[in-house]
């Protein structure tokens, strides 16, 4: 018993805090404290589906010469190959924040929201978007 509570208080900090960077970065300081938009750090390329993660190039925008070299980050968030999703098409109608919480509060991003299937569908329901399986799957035979 007290090695799964040991076990479930490891996952849930895990979970709050989210997975070790290469670099240390702060979404509170850069986009809270600095007021960066997302899209300047994570840029959504044609044709929309994605928000990219941040090159060294722009890193050394501000950072001079202190990244030179690709940086590794570890994802936080990643959407199934079985989805049909585009953050352009999101954004259109949404806040970055909606999905991905108080990111500017944050010095640590981890996952706040519940981004699985019923969780975007219960959204869907909210905003009165279509929750038809065809809307964000393909159509298998």
């Amino acid at each position: 018993m007290r090695l799964l509570l040991l076990t479930l208080v490891a996952v849930v900090a895990s979970a709050q805090n989210g997975p070790r960077q290469p670099v240390p970065y702060s979404h509170k300081l850069h986009a809270g404290d600095l007021k960066l938009k997302c899209a300047t750090c994570h840029p959504n390329p044609d044709p929309g589906e994605i928000m990219t993660l941040p090159k060294p190039a722009v890193c050394g925008q501000c950072h001079a010469g202190k990244y030179d070299r690709d940086i590794k980050w570890v994802r936080v968030y990643e959407i199934p190959s079985w989805v049909d999703f585009s953050h352009r098409k999101h954004l259109a109608k949404n806040t970055c924040e909606e999905c991905h919480g108080q990111v500017a509060t944050r010095a640590t991003m981890s996952r706040e929201t519940d981004l699985t299937m019923g969780g975007c569908m219960n959204c869907h329901r909210e905003k009165k978007a279509s929750i038809d399986c065809t809307f964000c799957h393909e159509q298998r035979n």
